[in-house]
């Protein structure tokens, strides 16, 4: 019984914990933002805390550790040990966290923090000594300082921590405290854990009339949240105090609530909590039969319990036999797919490489012949000829950086570094940025540019990967022009959709190929009119681009007539 109740309290101390910054981490995360400007010329520190506000902890740990990796001065140092230390907090590695926060030096602007976490650790681990410690560091912090946690919670994990050892006096004051100031603030999941803490203080006391008014008061409340752990724990306290009482009836439905919640939580045998469940149920009611029977018949009474106990021992080895055998399929369906998906993967990356070195190969070749050819113009001095070379040479070098940032962003987007972040994008305005960076080029093939989006269209999209997608269909659409024709830009809206569309007059696209760009995996190379060459990476990556911004993307062409490319995007609503 006490046991049980123990186990009540220690739950209950680390839920608590993690609600310390659970409502209030904008300011942390607007001092980060600025801090990501100030040393913009560190890129991993900027990378860093993107990721960290994003709570991608893993890449947070990558960039942060390569930072750490450079000379840095004492601030970004500390902000990266905190980075660290949060990640492995939060992916349940304390000890290592443990030892990045206390890297950190005294001067850290969010030192009182460290503390708070480096308490929630030692709570975690049954340190309860050092826990309070850290946890009245804070409670010593100045009334006048703005500070995101909830004093109420380091009161009540300051009480629980004095409830593990025992000292029930400090434990009562302080859980009492810190359960006037939650109150105060009227936070329902706060409140529940503070019920339960204060019913287990007077639980392991004894008293049991007091403690059993606050077990029903959290589990009455832990209705209203839509929290299972909560759920979970004020069901199994309510079976506890049932037993206790010899109310079986309604230990047995408590029980029953709680194996539901924590099978959810859990994904452990069902078949297993039932069957435990309906045997003490069951062996309570034959022990009455056997105190009222036994005179009788001692004889059918065992046979009735070796056939019970027989029943239960079948149904517990069908059961566990059943489960083994599903987590063994579906742990070979996982390597199966996961097999797969690494042999397409493959397959895909040699066939890009292949033709990426290929190309680079004939950009290379072709920039060495014409550079050879400027020299012999430039002896001659044959001006006219080096104009056309240089301008050659120009060509080239951008169609070979076209390929290699192309490359790049693919290589981001496979290994899933490419952050993504949707909000409210002005279309005109995004058209005519990347518009004006090759208004040169269509100057010098005499191509008539327009950009006929309407003013009043705003899309819900990234930014960035947008402005990649015009990009590459903007160079395309150059390349494969002739001059004097024309390239427009123009968009449609309907209900909730906005329809991007790139039209232009230059030589089109064989339909054989075309089917190959509208395929959703295929990465192929082509060659068309004046030898302008392709890998058809570049339409990949605006395809996989648009459709991480949740949308549609389809070409349309015919040889010797044009090309136009559809993109469907998210229209932002009036109210939004």
């Amino acid at each position: 019984m006490i046991s049980q109740n123990k186990l009540a309290v220690t739950f209950i101390a680390l839920l608590l914990s993690n609600l310390l910054f659970s409502q209030q981490q904008s300011h942390l995360d607007a001092v980060l933002k600025q801090k990501a400007q100030q040393y913009k010329e560190q890129p991993y520190f900027y990378k860093a805390q993107q990721f960290f506000i994003a709570k991608n902890w893993d890449s947070t740990l990558v960039y942060s550790m390569k930072q750490l990796a450079l000379r840095n001065n004492n601030e970004i140092a500390d902000y990266c040990h905190y980075f660290r230390g949060f990640s492995f907090k939060n992916k349940g590695l304390n000890e290592e966290g443990r030892k990045e926060f206390e890297t950190i030096t005294k001067n850290f602007r969010f030192n009182y923090k460290v503390s708070l976490y480096l308490g929630e650790i030692a709570l975690e681990e049954g340190n309860y000594q050092k826990a309070i410690a850290y946890f009245k560091e804070i409670d010593k912090l100045p009334q006048t300082g703005h500070y995101d946690f909830k004093k109420g919670v380091v009161y009540h994990n300051i009480g629980l921590s004095y409830l593990h050892l025992n000292n029930f006096k400090d434990a009562d004051h302080y859980l009492s405290e810190g359960f006037s100031l939650l109150q105060a603030e009227k936070d329902t999941v706060s409140l529940i854990g503070a019920y339960m803490s204060i019913a287990n203080l007077y639980y392991e006391q004894y008293k049991d009339d007091m403690a059993i008014p606050y077990f029903k008061k959290a589990y009455d409340f832990s209705k209203k949240t839509n929290n299972p752990q909560l759920k979970m724990n004020t069901a199994l306290n309510m079976a506890v105090v049932a037993e206790n009482n010899k109310d079986f009836t309604n230990a047995l439905i408590y029980r029953k609530e709680y194996e539901n919640w924590r099978d959810s939580l859990n994904d452990q045998n069902k078949i297993w909590a039932i069957a435990d469940l309906e045997k003490k149920f069951m062996v309570t009611q034959k022990e009455k039969e056997i105190d009222i029977l036994e005179a009788e018949n001692k004889l059918k009474i065992a046979e009735r319990n070796g056939f019970f106990y027989s029943s239960v021992l079948l149904l517990i080895l069908f059961g566990t036999g059943i489960y083994f055998y599903r987590q063994k399929s579906k742990t070979n369906k996982i390597i199966l797919s996961q097999k797969n998906e690494l042999d397409e993967l493959n397959a895909a990356k040699d066939q890009l490489f292949s033709i990426v070195s290929h190309d680079l190969r004939s950009s290379v070749n072709a920039l060495k012949n014409s550079n050879n050819k400027l020299l012999t113009s430039l002896e001659k001095k044959e001006y006219n000829e080096l104009d056309k070379l240089l301008h050659h040479n120009n060509s080239i070098a951008n169609s070979s950086y076209n390929l290699l940032d192309n490359l790049l962003h693919w290589a981001l987007m496979q290994t899933k570094q490419f952050y993504f972040h949707k909000e409210s994008v002005h279309l005109h305005s995004i058209v005519q940025q990347v518009a004006y960076n090759y208004t040169p080029l269509m100057t010098d093939k005499n191509i008539h540019f327009e950009n006929q989006v309407p003013k009043s269209i705003f899309v819900f999209a990234d930014q960035s990967s947008l402005k990649i997608v015009l990009r590459n269909l903007l160079d395309n659409a150059i390349k494969f022009t002739r001059e004097k024709d024309h390239i427009t830009i123009t968009a449609t809206i309907s209900d909730d959709y906005c329809t991007l569309i790139v039209a232009d007059s230059g030589i089109g696209i064989k339909k054989e190929f075309l089917e190959y760009l509208n395929s959703e995996t295929d990465t192929v190379s082509k060659k068309g009119n004046h030898e302008k060459t392709g890998t058809g990476l570049g339409m990949q990556l605006c395809r996989s681009m648009i459709k991480k911004n949740d949308g549609q993307f389809h070409i349309e062409s015919e040889e010797n007539k044009g090309t136009v490319v559809r993109i469907q995007l998210q229209k932002v609503k009036k109210n939004e």
